[in-house]
């Protein structure tokens, strides 16, 4: 029986090829997808938007952090796929009880691809996976070597994923990865939280050059840049596409090109 490890060195076994699958992760359904497995997944949550299709037609088992048990019972899953971060605990553990569940844990691009390779071994597509990984290797590469050639001076950035308390993403996280991989330095690192949030005295103290306002998990608009103007006067302040910063799968080979346009 062929044992994988998952990207928290767990071990699980798999009597054969999945062929019912649930993703409990946006961007690992949105990975899926790209790699074919039209039929295989039978599960996915709210907020597995892409694609469309699959949001329209698959059966949706709850949310990211609150699943509905009896719904995944139904579907006699072979394999469920989640994320550390984006998981739950208590529900992850409760899953684990009853079935193969493959856990990624990204803070980095190297995890994101790690985890693209190890997801294409498990679902008997490695080959796949391996040519979208060397894609999104490829735009990276391409995008950092024009940064080193067009050397800008660094610019000091906050971005923001929550309004009204104010949230920012800080250390360790895959948003200030690409934020670093752009050039750019983020002014919330020292924070101990990795996702903290931040009065408008810390934000106005941090003074940083460019302020990036994300789309998701909340929906930042136009309407808000004026408040946070205030705060900031001097910063440009730009509405940004959160999933080409913070979805680790096959949106990847996205991003880069996109960067390249913000900066």
């Amino acid at each position: 029986m062929p044992i994988f490890t998952d990207q928290l060195n767990r071990k699980i076994e798999l009597p054969a090829s999945p062929k019912r699958i649930i993703s409990l992760v946006p961007s690992q359904t949105e990975l899926l997808f790209d790699l074919g497995l039209k039929d295989e997944v039978i599960g996915i949550t709210k907020f597995c938007i892409h694609p469309d299709e699959w949001f329209r037609s698959k059966t949706r088992i709850g949310g990211t952090k609150k699943f509905d048990f009896e719904k995944i019972k139904a579907l006699q899953p072979d394999l469920i796929i989640g994320n550390k971060e984006e998981n739950e605990q208590t529900q992850i553990e409760a899953l684990m009880e009853l079935y193969p569940v493959w856990m990624s844990d990204i803070y980095t691009l190297k995890d994101a691809l790690d985890m693209v390779t190890r997801i294409g071994t498990l679902v008997n597509k490695r080959q796949e996976a391996v040519n979208l990984k060397l894609e999104i290797e490829y735009a990276f590469n391409s995008f950092i070597a024009a940064q080193n050639e067009n050397k800008l001076p660094n610019k000091r950035v906050a971005y923001f994923i929550w309004n009204d308390p104010y949230m920012v993403a800080g250390h360790d996280t895959f948003i200030n990865e690409m934020l670093n991989l752009c050039g750019l330095e983020n002014v919330f690192t020292q924070k101990d939280s990795r996702y903290p949030e931040v009065s408008t005295n810390e934000i106005a103290s941090a003074n940083p050059d460019l302020i990036l306002l994300s789309s998701e998990p909340f929906p930042f608009k136009e309407k808000h840049i004026q408040a946070i103007q205030t705060i900031c006067p001097s910063a440009v302040i730009k509405i940004v596409d959160g999933e080409l910063f913070s979805w680790y799968g096959s949106r990847l080979k996205k991003s880069p090109d996109y960067f390249k346009s913000l900066i």
